[in-house]
């Protein structure tokens, strides 16, 4: 068998995606590999498909069990014999599974880094033939990474021990050149074969939130996108608890991951995600890593990630089957006082070097730095994001918010200089900015302890906007944070004048916001609209992406065959997709076959899923042509 024919055979596929075909020649070759493609972009496939055609079992080293668990299921279900050790194990199960690996059972054999060090996997290993190792998310052994796993260190170490060195390809989808040069040298590529095939993700949206109330953002967000499954990502425990309370008392379908749950309520949580019993997973970074869930429609991020490493691998957990999706980050300036807090939390009790820990610390602020600049940015937030990668762009992708064309705008000029006068006379007042809570207060002439204790009711700008919202007066000032005519302190909250603020003030500079023709707040006077062709784009003026999802032309058909795939998963204990993924759905419906040998020209479909499946979705179709 060749590469193709186990392409078309276990995989379903008559050609290879970008980047597929050369990595796995060159391991076939025997030739270590540095392979950077982006989430969704075939990683698996390009050692999954060697281990096929290669003589003994290939070992796979992989962070997370959720990972292993769904790779192993979905091989065994297209007639790839696999299996994986970790800790959710007994002994003796592990003894069992190590004694089929000895006894040539099974083709792959998926790892923790921490069981790299047992002397009865060793063992094992020592007695089989191991001719490639691939490792996983391998930016985890950079110490330079975003996400450094002290336990990666134990695979240069288990690969010394081996009597032979075996091939070693490393893949992540997320890494800078420094990281990729250190992955290589911790785990000692020689001359390896190194490829990027890109960050791009063309199906997903890109879009930065940085007004309003983010419980009813985020509420309306959800609403918007109907019965697709998304992910909410938090920066903490206590947040993850807080937002997945809010949304049950809404009526959402909703679970919560975070490390401070119990291994049960975890997977108990994640399943019940992954089998779509529940619509939204509200989590930190614990949960993600390595999910193959391919129907996520949306990836929310509650509070801005600490790096754009972190951001982006997230936010890649949508639209992994290549329809389109969204991902939205709300950002607040008390989001940069979290990130420094987890920043200066994570180094309490490191065990490295004073010297060491703050050139780490440093790296983490620079990064974070980064995400404020993203946050902030006014250009094609695409081209932002891949120009940190080291990949060039157009700088207009037409599919993330900073470039789609905006028709309304409204003029909050006037209202600007209320802000910005307002902000200025505070800190004239007093010797020092407040926050923008206490900014609101003074505009709105709140009487409250504060604000009188300090004698800010004396203030010419006290109430002078007391007919607006506060939600409406926020959006505004993070309007006017966006266009760099105030600052917010990222250490105290402070509200500050930059020298742009004196174009407004003094130069009657206009300001105008992007907003939708339905969008309407309670004003003290009347706005003017002003029809424009370019500019920023406002969440409320664009259809989501989940609406702009491709839907087949029989959809009715379609539907069944879904229906079908979910009786199919649940007789078989595994998620839908395991069966099939959408895409696989959608081209059925398209080509509706009528025999096994059409049904094996579906996108996806091989030889064993052919045999095991065309009978039943067959039958679906024969009925729907006679209904």
């Amino acid at each position: 068998m060749n590469k193709f024919e186990a392409l078309k055979q276990y995989f379903g596929y008559t050609a290879f995606r970008e980047g597929q075909e050369p990595v796995i020649d060159a391991i076939l070759n025997g030739r270590c590999v540095m392979a950077v493609m982006p989430t969704g972009g075939g990683k698996s496939i390009c050692y999954q498909l060697p281990a096929l055609l290669l003589d003994g079992v290939t070992v796979v080293i992989s962070p997370l069990i959720s990972l292993m668990q769904d790779q192993v299921m979905a091989l065994n279900d297209i007639g790839i014999s696999a299996t994986y050790v970790n800790s959710t194990q007994t002994c003796s199960e592990q003894r069992e599974i190590l004694s089929a690996v000895v006894h040539g059972k099974y083709k792959i054999v998926y790892v923790a880094p921490e069981r790299l060090s047992s002397p009865e996997f060793l063992d094992c290993i020592k007695r089989t033939r191991v001719p490639l190792v691939a490792v996983d998310e391998a930016h985890c052994i950079s110490q330079w990474g975003q996400d450094f796993r002290p336990s990666y260190l134990a695979i240069p170490e288990f690969l010394d021990q081996l009597y032979y060195r075996p091939t070693v390809a490393a893949f992540t989808a997320t890494a800078t050149d420094s990281v990729r040069l250190d992955i290589e040298k911790n785990l000692g590529l020689l001359s390896p074969f190194r490829i990027v095939t890109g960050f791009d993700r063309p199906n997903l949206c890109f879009e930065v939130i940085t007004q309003g109330s983010k419980p009813e953002t985020l509420l309306s967000l959800i609403a918007e996108r109907g019965d697709k499954c998304g992910i909410v990502y938090c920066a903490t425990r206590k947040k993850v608890e807080s937002v997945a309370g809010k949304l049950a008392e809404c009526g959402v379908s909703v679970s919560m991951y975070h490390a401070g749950m119990s291994d049960t309520d975890r997977k108990s949580s994640q399943d019940d995600f992954i089998y779509d019993r529940v619509q939204v997973m509200v989590a930190t970074n614990a949960f993600g890593m390595g999910i193959n869930k391919p129907n996520v429609g949306y990836v929310i991020h509650y509070n801005m990630p600490k790096c754009m490493e972190a951001y982006y691998q997230e936010a890649g957990r949508a639209g992994r089957d290549g329809s389109p999706a969204d991902c939205i980050l709300m950002y607040s300036a008390a989001d940069v006082k979290t990130a420094i807090m987890l920043i200066e939390s994570s180094y309490e009790n490191s065990n490295h070097p004073t010297e060491t820990v703050e050139n780490l610390k440093q790296m983490d602020y620079a990064r974070l730095q980064t995400m404020q600049n993203y946050c902030k940015h006014r250009g094609c937030l695409r081209a932002f994001i891949l120009s940190y990668f080291g990949q060039n762009s157009e700088g207009f992708c037409g599919n993330c918010t900073n470039c789609k064309p905006v028709d309304l705008y409204r003029d909050i000029t006037l209202e600007s200089k209320m802000i910005l006068s307002c902000a200025k006379r505070i800190k004239d007042k007093l010797g020092y900015p407040m926050g923008t809570q206490a900014l609101i207060h003074v505009l709105r002439g709140t009487r409250n302890e504060q604000i009188l204790r300090l004698g800010l009711g004396t203030l010419s700008t006290f109430g002078l906007m007391s007919k607006f919202k506060k939600s409406t007066i926020l959006e505004y000032i993070s309007h006017l944070e966006k266009e760099g005519y105030l600052f917010i302190d990222p250490d105290h909250g402070g509200v500050l004048l930059p020298q742009k603020a004196a174009s407004v003030l003094f130069y009657d500079e206009a300001v105008m916001l992007p907003i939708s023709e339905d969008h309407t707040h309670s004003h003290a006077s009347s706005q003017d609209l002003g029809k424009k062709s370019s500019g920023r784009s406002s969440r409320r003026t664009r259809k989501s992406n989940a609406d702009l999802r491709p839907v087949p032309l029989e959809n009715k058909l379609y539907e069944a065959l879904r229906a079908l795939r979910h009786e199919i998963a649940r007789e078989s204990g595994v998620p839908d997709y395991i069966i099939f993924n959408n895409a696989s759905l959608a081209d059925m419906a398209a080509k509706r076959p009528l025999n096994k040998t059409q049904f094996l020209t579906v996108l996806g479909v091989g030889s064993v899923k052919a045999e095991k499946y065309a009978d039943r979705f067959i039958g679906v179709i024969k009925k729907y042509y006679n209904a």
